[in-house]
């Protein structure tokens, strides 16, 4: 075990968090989603009068923004999960607030439905918007004057229209049913690639992180699909491709990876990669890691206690303090804080300086769109869409620009019920903004997240045995094609996760000193055995 002194503090940069990368590959994608799902409803009620009924419209509709990188069978699970989880805190929020309007409680009550879904989206890996969309709404609804009796309707207002993003969501799968599979294997292939053409050992042990996730997040994303189709088949042999190269960068070809990537990003056929033996045996890793049971729910919620743990406390604050210095809308420093929360201190911090920069910028944009959207409810829809469809083909590329979207819309959706001086709520949103990103920041100093250096020996315990495993069936001259793969898959896998545990632990704020030369040791020792099967199976004669 690694000593238990405290690790010196981490320095919180600056620069890097307000760069702007490259967008999606497919940005509009749950750009356009969330329009389509979002303008059929909210241009109902404002044809019924009853735009004030949009808030529980927007619940159901903002769900088009998950899961557009699952494939189509694993999608349909996911959102109507999401629908129900959304579902879920809009009616414990509306119930809350139909009993009480003690703002304290109210505050109190949205902490730990925060906590909640921070915890859930996190475990179930659900992806983004992660757990910031089921705040903002179960926070603003526990907001609005509400009875018992009007609940059942607005749920099920929220229901149909969670159905309709469902619906929006699907339909692309009609048209290109393999598209998500497709993308995630074009991006491993790419990854390893880079991997292979990078000469310097610092670049090298980066791109070799990059490759690695990618891969597993591909054979993550093959293993969703159900059954194995033949356009399956011909991407997984892909992927064992970019897991070769991976494995042995040296043997790779960066060309011909990029242009399999090419094809697949392209409408054509999948590229059919020619085996080379046995067909069967070449993938039967491949079933039997679909064999293996998957971690429960409840394993994944252990090591995330001390970040929702930092949710609750950070939103609870925020909230009280918003309530203290008097602001109208104490929600809004509550989902700021929520906003914060990522697997680190360090990512937490440049979320906070994202999250201040582009709400500050918002409320700009805010003031040059009102004019605009005071015109009527129409103009007032029509800006929302708008802006919906900025946030999610700028949020890709740096979330402070996202926001810069996210806070004018934000603000035009409190204006559904009536029209409200725009410069009371430019006010209330910077003091909020600022409330929610100073307070919330200083709860996850606060909590800090010992469990982190834990997750670090776990992972690397896992990846010892891995390699060791390996290295045996490399050693067993008896050892089938399939036992083989199996062994270099769980091996990958370990090391992708040994990383990332490292990676997050890194950025924490005061723990244990992390085994830093070992995490390098077992890196090092692990891709070696890695490439010593790759050779096994050259020697072969069997495709790795």
């Amino acid at each position: 075990m690694s000593s238990i002194r405290p690790s010196r503090a981490r320095r919180l940069p600056l620069s890097g968090a307000l760069r702007v990368g490259r967008p999606s590959d497919i940005w509009f994608k749950p750009a356009l989603s969330a329009v389509a799902a979002v303008a059929p409803p909210n241009l109902t009620l404002v044809a019924l009068g009853r735009l004030d009924l949009a808030l529980y419209a927007m619940a159901g509709s903002l769900c088009a923004l998950y899961a557009h990188h699952r494939p189509y069978a694993a999608r349909a699970r996911v959102l109507a999960g999401v629908v129900l989880g959304m579902l879920g805190g809009l009616g414990v929020a509306l119930v809350t607030a139909s009993l009480t309007t003690d703002a304290v409680v109210l505050v109190t009550v949205g902490s730990l439905l925060a906590a909640v879904q921070k915890a859930l989206c996190d475990a179930t890996r659900i992806g983004p918007p992660a757990n910031i969309i089921f705040t903002f709404v179960s926070s603003a609804a526990l907001f609005v004057p509400q009875s018992l009796d009007q609940v059942p309707g607005h749920l099920a207002l929220a229901a149909a229209a969670g159905a309709w993003a469902w619906i929006v969501c699907m339909v692309p799968g009609l048209v290109r049913p393999h598209g998500p599979e497709r993308r995630a294997v074009a991006q491993a292939l790419d990854a390893a690639a880079v991997h292979a053409d990078v000469n310097s050992e610092t670049a090298e042990g980066e791109a070799r992180a990059r490759a690695a996730a990618a891969v597993q997040a591909a054979w993550h994303t093959l293993f969703s699909t159900g059954d194995r189709s033949a356009p399956r088949l011909a991407l997984e042999r892909l992927l064992v491709r970019a897991e070769v190269a991976l494995a042995a960068p040296a043997d790779a070809e960066p060309a011909r990876l990029r242009a399999w990537a090419r094809a697949l990003r392209g409408a054509g056929p999948v590229p059919r990669v020619r085996a080379q033996g046995d067909a069967v045996d070449e993938l039967l890793g491949v079933e039997a890691e679909r064999a293996t049971p998957p971690r429960s729910l409840w394993r994944h919620l252990g090591p995330l206690t001390p970040l929702a743990a930092r949710t609750a406390l950070g939103c609870a604050l925020a909230g009280y303090v918003s309530l203290a210095i008097g602001v109208g809308r104490p929600y809004w420093a509550l989902v700021t804080a929520a906003s914060l929360y990522q697997a680190n201190l360090t990512l937490t911090w440049n979320r906070a300086v994202q999250r201040v920069v582009g709400n500050l910028v918002g409320v700009l944009a805010f003031a040059a769109v009102a004019p605009l959207a005071h015109l009527g409810r129409l103009a007032l829809v029509l800006c929302c869409l708008a802006l919906t469809f900025g946030t999610e083909a700028l949020i890709s590329r740096n979330y402070w620009l996202g926001s810069v979207c996210v806070t004018p819309m934000a603000l035009l959706v409190t204006e559904f019920v009536r029209f409200e001086r725009p410069g009371e709520l430019i006010t209330d949103r910077i003091l909020d903004t600022l409330v929610g990103a100073l307070v919330g920041f200083v709860a996850a100093v606060a909590v800090t997240n010992r469990r982190a250096g834990d997750r670090v020996e776990s992972a690397l315990a896992a990846a010892e045995r891995a390699r060791e495993h390996a290295a045996r069936t490399v050693a067993d001259a008896s050892a089938t094609p399939g036992a083989l793969e199996t062994a270099r898959r769980g091996l990958a896998a370990a090391l992708a996760d040994l990383r990332a545990a490292a990676d997050a632990a890194a950025g924490e704020w005061r723990q244990r000193a992390l085994p830093e030369e070992r995490v390098v040791r077992a890196e090092r020792a692990g891709h070696r055995t890695l490439a010593a099967t790759v050779r096994r199976h050259a020697s072969e004669g069997t495709p790795a």
